[in-house]
């Protein structure tokens, strides 16, 4: 009875929640990095209002250089174009995790301004929090006039399969005016005029402890607002509705937890590192303790982009993937029963030595999330996150909805038990040890916070 009066109480707030009218006509999903790769560029080189590209990093590479050069060619095509990018403030200026701060992005991001003078590109660097380890810049969804390009994907060689590897990520075109003004509203009111955003395409950037008081101020911000939009669709027709927030009260959060428990027959939720806040666990199992579905589709560790194969050198940040599957198989564990009764379907993403970034949700036939969200407790908790919440409830994207969850399950398989995923005394020696000796001193749980 309680159970069944949550999830109408979840039902109704999905049902009050302002919304975007949506044509069916204007959501394109793509499958492939590669797709989305040329489809980004073939945009950028056609637009005619506005470039406002947001990422957590675009990388000094192959892929970067082709997109950052494609903005910088449309800006000369096209001097009256609102252009801006976007990215977070501490990744742009360090290296790849374990290495050097040399030549950072931030530091190219200069040199193509000093080398197309009188172009106007800026770059910003958005702190949303003092230290990196703490909270960045999660927001997705570049806008290129009125179509949001929305993927979990930043963008350099990898996520854009640019060469021989790929990371499979999510692709939404939508084309929606109302939409894009509201995404693009948020970053000219809240985040540009912030005195804590600072363009990294400069020489005399700030150092972080200069400007240490204007984030915890520019944090503070980010708690309160929110996208503004007019409510123009109604519960009977096909409509977007987008969200912002950080910390664990934030507006997406509230979403996520009434979106799932607003499910009659079956969730699917993706994620590429398993590691699930409590709110989120308490969920799926009093779903399946109803009797309904749900669907957990997460990389394989040896997926995970954080990976590292073991005839390479040794680096502590290797470990990640090997705590995320011992995460996954206590979680396969404890409800095994489910998994028996054919009511949790768990399944593992892996395609070569391919990596895996899917995140979102789907519920029912009428609901799906695409958002950057990990759904972890750093996106709970820590960073700056956004998501697109669509009701279809025609079944207007039934097709659509099916191919692209097909094509996300075509390089998965099902864990049918708990043992078919590898438990600790098979993992390799120095992995054992580290894990070992972070359970000793209780800082596995920390990491799993910040990371």
């Amino acid at each position: 009875m309680l159970s069944s009066f949550k999830r109408k109480k979840s039902q109704q707030h999905l049902a009050q929640l302002p919304k975007i009218s949506q044509r069916i006509d204007d959501i394109k999903i793509l499958s492939t990095p590669g797709d989305y790769r040329s489809t980004l560029l073939d945009l950028i080189s056609r637009a005619e209002q506005r470039i406002y590209l947001i990422a957590l990093y675009l990388e000094h590479d192959d892929a970067g250089i082709d997109i950052l050069s494609a903005i910088y060619q449309a800006k000369m095509r096209r001097p009256e174009l609102e252009v801006a990018i976007l990215v977070d403030w501490h990744r742009a200026q360090r290296g790849r995790i374990g290495a050097a701060a040399e030549n950072t992005n931030a530091d190219w991001y200069c040199k193509m301004a000093e080398q197309h003078p009188g172009v106007e590109v800026p770059v910003y660097g958005v702190p949303v929090n003092t230290r990196e380890a703490l909270g960045v810049l999660h927001l997705k969804g570049s806008v290129i006039d009125n179509t949001v390009a929305y993927t979990g994907a930043s963008v350099n060689d990898v996520y854009l399969h640019r060469h021989d590897k790929y990371r499979y990520d999510r692709y939404q075109l939508i084309t929606n005016a109302a939409l894009a003004d509201s995404m693009i509203g948020y970053v000219k009111q809240f985040l540009l005029p912030a005195e804590a955003v600072r363009s990294l395409d400069c020489q005399n950037r700030p150092r972080g402890q200069e400007i240490k008081n204007d984030i915890k101020k520019f944090r503070q911000s980010l708690r309160v607002h929110g996208y503004e939009f007019e409510n123009s669709a109604t519960n009977e027709e096909l409509s977007v509705a987008p969200f912002v927030g950080l910390g664990r009260h934030s507006p997406l959060n509230k979403v996520i937890d009434r979106l799932m428990n607003s499910t009659e027959r079956k969730l699917t939720l993706c994620t590429p590192y398993f590691n699930l806040p409590a709110p989120l666990v308490k969920n799926i199992i009093s779903l399946l303790r109803q009797g309904k579905q749900v669907e957990i589709i997460v990389g394989d560790k040896t997926a995970n982009d954080f990976y590292i194969p073991e005839d390479q050198p040794f680096k502590i940040i290797g470990a990640l993937p090997y705590l995320y599957e011992i995460n996954l198989r206590r979680f396969v564990t404890r409800l095994q029963r489910y998994v028996d009764q054919g009511l949790l379907t768990v399944r593992l993403w892996k395609d070569e030595d391919n990596t895996y970034h899917l995140k979102g949700m789907w519920v029912d036939d009428d609901w799906q999330l695409i958002t950057g969200n990990n759904l972890n407790p750093r996106a709970w908790h820590l960073d700056l996150e956004n998501a697109i919440l669509i009701h279809d409830p025609k079944g207007e994207l039934k097709e659509a909805r099916q191919h692209e969850l097909e094509c996300i399950r075509t390089h998965t398989f099902v864990v049918n038990h708990y043992q078919q995923l590898q438990s600790i005394q098979f993992y390799p020696v120095k992995i054992r040890k580290l894990i070992r000796r972070l359970r000793r001193i209780r800082i596995d749980k920390l990491i799993s916070r910040i990371l």
